[in-house]
């Protein structure tokens, strides 16, 4: 969805609000998320633009919603919205600008940064669109991903800034690892870890890897062939290929790495061009954007 189409088909916050209602309860029965009781009502919210309750509260912060639904359980009585709950709650933007800011980040392949969102919606200040970046970021991490099937590459990058005259080993202890599982033709994974160790390897593709899998690839990294060595799953073991960059060679047929590669380049051309930095609290989220 590009920003013209997310502009034609919410241009309304009551658009964008009936959107969310759909995903949230696609049944058409709309339920209590406190208490998951079907008796709700709809309350219409009274016209207070003539006289506000307070003159303490500042008019932009007021919630400006027509409606939300109130929970006939005796017990319950709770009163939630279709936002309630999800990363929309309790924001004082104004959800079409949500989700514009959504639909940037879908259709930007080397990320989006804060400043540049703030521009491009119009944001008053960079610590919200911050905060808006990373709601949505962390929104993308919700929800489990199926395991990957197919053909299959792993591989490892590291992330961090140059360490110059203190030896390669040296600049790699200083640097985050990004394990990147990846199905050609399909989804993608990155996982920070805190090290690149076949024990940890061996975790993550028990975690992501269907073991119906076709092939998994990876180059010829002795954590690798270890990891995939110990993995208790017999369908996993006999379909691992190896690709022997050591020796200059980087494609074999289908034999490979050059997939889970490129999107490693666009990960860095991603933080080195749009980003600049990314503290090592949020790189998860960053590679959440780019998963």
């Amino acid at each position: 969805m590009d920003i013209r189409e997310a502009h034609e088909k919410f241009a309304t916050d009551e658009q964008c609000l009936q959107y969310i209602e759909k995903m949230r309860w696609p049944d058409g029965i709309v339920r209590c998320p406190t208490c998951g009781d079907k008796n709700v009502e709809k309350y219409e919210r009274p016209n207070t633009s003539a006289k506000r309750r307070s003159n303490k509260r500042d008019p932009e912060k007021e919630n400006k919603r027509g409606w939300f639904y109130i929970c006939r359980n005796a017990d319950c009585r709770q009163q939630f919205s279709p936002t309630s709950g999800t990363i929309f709650h309790d924001t004082h933007l104004p959800l079409i600008v949500w989700f514009q800011a959504i639909a940037l980040m879908l259709n930007a392949k080397k990320g989006i940064s804060a400043m540049q969102m703030q521009r491009d919606l119009g944001i008053g200040g960079y610590k919200t669109a911050w905060y808006l970046n990373h709601r949505i970021r962390e929104a993308m991490a919700e929800g489990d991903i199926p395991k990957l099937g197919g053909i299959v590459e792993v591989d490892e990058t590291y992330v961090g800034g140059k360490q110059k005259g203190k030896g390669v080993y040296y600049g790699k202890k200083q640097k985050q690892v990004v394990v990147g599982v990846r199905q050609r033709k399909g989804p993608l994974v990155f996982i920070h870890t805190k090290d690149a160790k076949a024990a940890t390897l061996k975790e993550i593709i028990k975690k992501h890897i269907d073991q119906r899998v076709q092939y998994v690839m990876t180059d010829d990294s002795t954590t690798a062939t270890i990891a995939l060595r110990e993995v208790p799953i017999d369908g996993i073991r006999p379909k691992h290929r190896v690709i022997n960059h050591s020796t200059g060679k980087y494609v074999q047929g289908i034999v490979h790495t050059n997939t889970i590669e490129s999107a490693f380049s666009l990960l860095k051309r991603g933080i080195i061009g749009s980003f600049h930095k990314v503290s090592i609290k949020h790189l998860q989220r960053y590679l959440n954007e780019f998963s």
